[in-house]
């Protein structure tokens, strides 16, 4: 595998996780309990969709074809997606919404940090201004966790609930393939051995704080979309809704 290959992959990846999490969290508008956290939710979802322009724009500019942002995101079918599965989850209740972008959260903060170190100058700009957004998504997500995992009874085993249905669901954001170890020797991608530790202590701690029970980290786990395109039944039902605007009027400009 070429670098650029590589490169362009690694990019796509990327873009596609925040695209497709930033459309479930849109999914929320005007739905949110109460309007700040409605607010709050689609600010997130807007940063989200930010920063997947920034990668699929990279990816098409790394690619070469001349193809641009809005063609990768709304002209490609399922199978060449590779966002992580985690992100195509359900909403289902506020409890599973706030504990999906959690996981996801707390893994992008500590990847992108390490990414800002990157020699690709660009993926490593594209960190930069992300980290900031994504500090911010980190503790939203944490106290609501908090909030709602020590609060009531009934808001304790949803949020109990949302972690043993989601969390089969991480182990994903932490494979590597011949995509990574091309870049990780470049010096342009990290290494997500040592994230995934940082991303356990994390996790661990706030859930001692919500008085939430852990899982046991097991070598099995739910996989396909990030490096094969193999997705969930969901996928195709939010492709069918994200892009459908831009299928039947594709020569419509905004």
């Amino acid at each position: 595998m070429t670098k650029q290959e590589a490169l362009y992959k690694y990019s796509l990846r990327l873009g596609d996780s925040t695209l497709i999490l930033g459309h479930r969290l849109s999914e929320w508008c005007g739905h949110g309990p109460k309007l700040e956290q409605d607010i709050a939710l689609i600010n997130i979802a807007l940063d989200l969709l930010g920063q997947a322009r920034s990668y699929l724009s990279y990816a098409a500019e790394v690619e070469g074809k001349g193809r641009t942002e809005d063609d990768l995101a709304y002209h490609r079918v399922e199978r060449n997606f590779h966002n992580l599965l985690l992100t195509e989850r359900p909403n289902d209740n506020w409890g599973n919404t706030i504990m999906r972008s959690f996981f996801f959260d707390v893994f992008h903060y500590y990847f992108l940090s390490e990414l800002t170190k990157s020699k690709d100058e660009q993926l490593a700009a594209i960190a930069a201004k992300s980290l900031k957004e994504v500090t911010y998504h980190v503790k939203h997500n944490s106290d609501w966790v908090i909030r709602l995992g020590d609060g009531t009874e009934k808001s304790h085993k949803i949020m109990q609930d949302a972690i043993d249905e989601l969390w089969d669901y991480t182990g994903e954001m932490f494979d590597m393939d011949e995509v990574d170890e091309t870049l990780i020797k470049e010096g342009i991608a990290p290494d997500l051995a040592p994230i995934k530790d940082k991303w356990l202590q994390k996790v661990k701690d706030v859930f001692r704080e919500a008085t939430l029970e852990m899982p046991e980290v097991q070598e099995w786990h739910h996989t396909g979309g990030k490096m094969k395109g193999i997705h969930s039944e969901h996928m195709g039902y939010i492709l069918s809704e994200m892009q459908y605007l831009p299928r039947v009027h594709p020569d419509a400009t905004w």
